[in-house]
């Protein structure tokens, strides 16, 4: 398929013209990494002013700002009939027929077409001294374009969970200033998955590289659905220091309507989910991202897609 044509609400995935306002933070990680040639999946960004748009024409903002307020339940500060009701008045709005022509485009352009990440990119993440990872959506395995467009307007209806409306208020962030974009990214057939970090988080320990696997997509890693293999390698020569075999009971993978849990069975239970070379590959990899962003610690998704003839880390 043709290379993605910039449009006023899609952008290439290599972008480094947008800022955190238009792609949102996980947006400028990815555009910054696949700029320099990491082994970022291919895909594009929906950016934040198409959000924007569809809050604008809908007239949707003064009512979201109306009904992003909390409740006293118990004594507790709630959110959850604000989110409720946000939800619901997503779902009465349909999305902008121009948006959803450029979305169509961008997809189209990707090889294949096929199943794709839909993920969320708040304007708010990054922020310093905050965290807002885990606070929004993501949709994996997403399947054609009508699938793709439900995708979307989901995240963008995610920006006003509970979890997410609790923070906010929490961190003294203003509703009236987020904005969601999208990144959409082709799946990866993951043979092995999960989450790598450049520091030992636990004890802080800056020697030491610690990667959590498990066999399947990674998102069973990063939710907590499976206890993971524990890997602990040493910076000076990447060998493993310490290894515990998680119980990884379950992984999770493609299924035609979305993503599943599926048993392992003993022997892959009792396995380590990467090799002691596949490690080692890994945390260069790793490595060389922390040095991308000028040595500060990293904690990174990853996926290992196996082929006859190759296996690769994305």
């Amino acid at each position: 398929m043709g290379e993605l044509i910039r449009h006023e609400y899609c952008l290439p995935l290599a972008v480094l013209d947008a800022d955190l306002n238009l792609i949102g933070g996980k947006g400028m990680s990815l555009a910054s990494l696949s700029a320099a040639g990491f082994p970022v999946p291919n895909g594009f960004h929906i950016n934040a002013d198409a959000y924007r748009a569809y809050i604008e024409t809908h007239n949707l903002h003064d009512r979201l700002m109306q009904l992003a307020k909390p409740v006293l339940v118990d004594k507790r500060v709630s959110f959850e009939a604000a989110s409720r009701n946000i939800q619901t008045l997503f779902s009465e709005h349909n999305m902008l027929e121009n948006i959803k022509e450029s979305i169509i485009s961008a997809y189209q352009s990707l090889e294949g077409n096929g199943a794709v990440a839909v993920r969320s990119s708040a304007n708010a993440e990054d922020l310093p001294d905050m965290s807002f990872a885990g606070q929004q959506d993501t949709y994996l395995n997403v399947r054609g374009i009508d699938a793709v467009i439900a995708a979307v307007q989901n995240c963008w209806a995610s920006l006003w969970t509970d979890r997410a409306l609790s923070y906010r208020h929490e961190m003294g962030v203003d509703n009236d200033l987020v904005a969601m974009s999208v990144v959409i990214q082709r799946m990866v057939d993951a043979e092995a998955a999960g989450v790598l970090f450049t520091v030992n988080a636990i004890t802080g320990e800056r020697s030491e590289l610690v990667i959590n696997a498990s066999f399947g997509l990674g998102e069973a890693v990063v939710s907590g659905q499976v206890t993971p293999d524990s890997f602990t390698l040493a910076r000076e020569d990447l060998r493993v220091r310490e290894l515990a075999i998680g119980a990884k009971e379950q992984m999770m993978v493609a299924d035609e309507d979305g993503t599943i849990l599926k048993a392992n069975d003993e022997r892959a239970r009792d396995s380590a989910s990467l090799s002691t070379a596949q490690l080692k590959t890994l945390a260069e990899l790793a490595l060389r991202v922390e040095a991308h962003w000028d040595g500060v610690p990293q904690d990174i998704e990853w996926a290992l897609s196996s082929t006859p003839n190759e296996s690769s880390f994305h």
